[in-house]
């Protein structure tokens, strides 16, 4: 099913692909053993009719080739051809298949057989190796020689793709139909992994299809001569635009798109997307806000994918868990999931969390090594090709991975796919489990393996959530101003811009739609000057006017503007390398700093002892042992989304009136009926408030639901307005379920609940005011310098240390807030932690719920099995995980003695 059509007048309806295309598409469809969906032949029909618009469909279920056919079809119409059958099949194909035998290419590899294969072709001769050769000069008939190709058509599909990871997929997949319907046309990639070679020679020509990033992208937009570059194009296609939306990634594309727009005005364009819930907000800043004048759709696919959603059950059920008490005690049943097919994907929340459960299964099936390997983010990307490559090929019977494996094409492989905790989140939980069945028809499964007896409940409710369609939405970005001073410095350096005509241009999108015109101001003087305080510094002085139009002319701007152009900024890693041997990729500064000499880690799924850093890398040997620390990764840690929360709720108020449903709830029975008996659970409408006394102190714990980063606003947030009635101190814990508030004397609830504890009003001088704000705010502003080209992350193996840049950074903002507190930018920090690191938002609309919600207080005379969990996260930070287990298991017993 689509939306209907939208045109704007005067558009003409242009015909749709001729019978002998639709004739030759199907015929290729049918050789694969396939035939299309509905919803592909309504976009092939929409896009030569020249629409855009943006194909919402699960996982797996053909949406590349809903986008891509289209595209093939128009040049199949534009030159139509009657050459013999065996003419059109033995046309050597624009982009080499790999043997299965081989370990992953990565994308140079396609870019290579590509620029192998035009050199064959342009340099031919009629006695080339490539042709059949003349025959003897007498006494026979010569063969007909194969005619010389002329050269492929200029770029005129650009193919966006979030990550450098899936390109090599992505070539791929978008190769298999070219050799039957478009043999003329060349596809290469684009991303950090080309080669030079390959790079050097696409700037003097594109291939005809080129898939790259949004990085890629902006780099070819700063050429003084996109604006030709780009002068044959007829479409882009922004793959796992979901993905992308959301993020300052996604306003570059936004911007970018914009711009071509500008040069190509009949430009489509087409979203590729799944598991998101406001596709409207996605379509329009896709599209533009002025997407109205040009006709388009949203597709969404008809061909439903079967989810199905289990648990594994842990053998015995405490009554007082915690977070990730269950460790790896669940190993023998996951091993056992494993082997029922014959491959599968274990993913998990955290980078540590995999290096965890890769040494665990290997430890317990040692006859699994070569089959079973790790991937995630900080890996080297080599070690991630070859993972990859083994999934496609079904070398690997097992693969332990973070979120690197989300996204992707040709996984059908996969049979069984499990997830390692609470997937937080229901759309994440679709995304996954697409991974296995990656295939028109094929029922998707996905199987969760608790880390707490509780995360039981949110399974259940991840269940509902699905069923009731309630996916996450994707909140597109607002106005950020760090990347639009990236993107003004990129046009000046691609050809240059008058400013009244990229104003315009820029709010054509939907992240600058409502930009005002000091804001623009100010941006055109930050780039031009570096704003008023550092109108001294020459070298802030990137874009220059001349007549009218602004360019950059200092090449050495131009060189670091372009070592620095995107919106990734990477954690604060160094190299981890072998003293003698490759490279394995990155951990946090902060890990490799508590390290001495001779210490021993587990990391990329092998032992290592810690020799010395050196030159910005962490020099290392293989340790015989196995034994050793896990590199833990900041900015981990996933909260309960919104949807998920409250699908949570809603299973809580059925516990809490004795309803089971479901093989979770009845395993997590013994832990909620306690809770009860002790306390209560809490209904959907309803907030609980417990107040407990031990030999710590006076605890209140607060049960909203609503996600960690929320909790931990409310934990700083109810502090502050409690001490506002009367001198007392707190300390605070929080988990995705609630809050602790640890005090040496009661606290007084009563009085703070009528003073307004849960009022939503005045969060914009309490949130502040209750945490260290202005500290958050200037580490939040080293993202931005580096975006806005205020501090250079340097060139490559310089060694600038991310400390280096966070103290660079630093400097920039104590200057601007001294003696320039109008600066935009240090705004944008400020606002930014609010909403990233805070969620201020979501923690506003939670107040507004909970000051509406009859609030249930109880003073249970023990820990109920809800708050204990706040206990034991507040201990973690006091103790090791050695002793934290001990510690923990005492309070347990002493617990479980008095529950009987």
């Amino acid at each position: 099913m689509s939306t209907a059509p939208r045109r704007s007048a005067g558009v003409p309806t242009a015909p749709s692909p001729s019978d002998i295309t639709r004739r030759r598409v199907d015929a290729w469809f049918l050789s694969r053993g396939w035939a299309p969906f509905a919803f592909q032949r309504e976009v092939w029909g929409a896009y030569v009719a020249g629409e855009s618009g943006l194909i919402h469909a699960a996982t797996g279920t053909g949406k590349t080739y809903a986008a891509w056919i289209g595209p093939l079809m128009e040049w199949m119409d534009e030159h139509p051809v009657t050459p013999p059958e065996s003419v059109v099949s033995e046309a050597p194909p624009p982009v080499r298949r790999r043997s299965k035998a081989k370990p992953a290419a990565d994308t140079s590899q396609s870019a290579e057989s590509v620029e192998s294969a035009e050199s064959a072709r342009r340099t031919a001769s009629p006695k080339s190796n490539d042709s059949p050769g003349p025959t003897a000069s007498t006494g026979t008939t010569k063969k007909a020689r194969t005619p010389r190709r002329a050269p492929a058509p200029g770029l005129r599909v650009l193919w966006i793709t979030p990550l450098r990871a899936l390109a090599a997929d992505t070539t791929e997949a978008l190769g298999l139909p070219l050799r039957e319907l478009a043999p003329e046309w060349t596809l290469e990639t684009r991303t950090g992994d080309t080669p030079l070679a390959v790079r050097n020679r696409q700037r003097n020509r594109l291939p005809t299809a080129l898939v790259t990033t949004p990085e890629s992208l902006s780099l070819l937009l700063s050429r003084d001569d996109a604006r030709e570059l780009f002068g044959d194009l007829r479409a882009v296609v922004v793959d796992e635009w979901h993905e992308l939306m959301g993020s300052k990634r996604g306003v570059q594309v936004e911007l970018a798109l914009a711009r071509l727009r500008t040069w190509r005005p009949a430009l489509r364009t087409w979203g590729l997307s799944a598991t998101i819930g406001n596709i409207e907000e996605a379509t329009e800043a896709l599209l533009g806000v002025d997407r109205e004048r040009r006709p388009w759709r949203v597709v969404r696919g008809v061909e439903p994918k079967g989810v199905v959603v289990d648990a594994l059950i842990p053998p015995v059920v405490e009554r007082f868990p915690w977070a990730g008490h269950l460790g790896t005690q669940m190993l023998p049943q996951v091993i056992d999931a494993i082997e029922e097919g014959q491959s599968a994907i274990v993913f998990t929340n955290t980078r540590s969390q995999t290096e965890i459960w890769y040494r665990a299964i290997l430890e317990a099936r040692p006859d699994w090594a070569g089959v079973i390997a790790l991937h995630h983010g900080s890996m080297d990307r080599k070690a991630r090709d070859w993972v990859e490559n083994g999934l496609r090929t079904g070398i690997l019977r097992c693969v332990v991975a973070t979120s690197s494996l989300d996204l992707g094409v040709d996984f059908s492989p996969v049979d069984r796919v499990l997830q390692i905790g609470s997937p937080k989140g229901v759309a994440r939980l679709l995304q996954r489990a697409g991974r296995s069945g990656h295939r028109p028809g094929a029922v998707s499964r996905v199987t969760c393996v608790p880390t707490q007896v509780l995360e039981l409940v949110e399974v259940a409710a991840a269940r509902d959530g699905m069923e009731a369609g309630a996916v996450e939405s994707r909140l597109p970005v607002e106005r950020p101003l760090d990347v639009l001073v990236q993107h003004v410095v990129t046009v000046a350096l691609g050809g240059g811009f008058r400013p009244a005509e990229l104003l315009a241009e820029v709010r054509s999108t939907r992240a600058y739609a409502g930009l005002m015109d000091d804001e623009w101001q100010w941006v055109l003087d930050f780039v031009t000057r570096g704003g008023d305080a550092l109108q001294a510094y020459p070298e802030f002085s990137r874009v220059v006017e001349r007549d009218g139009v602004m360019t950059v002319e200092d090449r050495q701007v131009a060189r670091r503007h372009r070592m620095a152009i995107g919106t990734i900024v990477s954690d604060a890693a160094i190299a981890v390398q072998y003293l003698k041997g490759g490279r394995l990729g990155t951990v946090e500064e902060s890990f490799i700093a508590r390290l001495k000499p001779g210490d021993r880690f587990v990391f990329s799924g092998k032992p290592l002892e810690f020799v010395r850093v050196r030159d910005m890398k962490a020099w290392v040997r293989k340790a015989p042992s196995s034994k050793g620390a896990i590199p833990r990764w900041m900015g981990s840690r996933m909260p309960l989304s919104t949807e998920l929360a409250a699908a949570l709720r809603g299973r809580l108020e059925e516990a809490s009136r004795g309803i089971w449903r479901d093989r979770e709830m009845q395993t997590v029975r013994p832990v909620l009926e306690l809770q009860a008996l002790w306390s209560r659970v809490p209904a959907a409408d309803e907030l609980l408030v417990e107040r407990v006394k031990t030999r710590e102190g006076h605890h209140l714990f607060f049960f909203p639901f609503e996600g960690r980063l929320v909790h931990e606003g409310l934990a700083a947030l109810f502090a502050y307005r409690i001490s506002r009635l009367g001198p007392i101190s707190f300390t605070m814990s929080s988990n995705d379920y609630g809050v602790e508030l640890l005090s040496p004397d009661p606290a007084p609830l009563d009085e703070a609940l009528a003073a307004g504890l849960l009022s939503p009003h005045g969060l914009v001088d309490d949130v502040p005011a209750s945490l260290n704000a202005a500290e958050m705010a200037r580490r939040q502003f080293r993202e931005i310098a580096r975006v806005s080209g205020l501090v250079f992350p340097g060139y490559p193996h310089s060694g600038k240390s991310a400390r280096q840049l966070q103290a660079s950074s630093g400097l920039f903002f104590d200057v601007f807030t001294r003696h320039d507190p109008g600066n935009l930018l240090v705004s944008q920090a400020h606002r930014e932690v609010m909403e990233r690191q805070l969620e201020s938002s979501r923690l506003g609309r939670t107040l507004e719920r909970l000051s509406a919600a009859k609030v249930v207080v109880t003073s249970p005379k023990r820990t109920p099995p809800l708050a204990f969990p706040l206990l034991v996260d507040r201990t973690r930070d006091r103790v090791s995980s050695e002793k934290l287990s001990d510690r923990v298991r005492k309070m347990q017993l002493a617990l479980e003695r008095a529950a009987g």
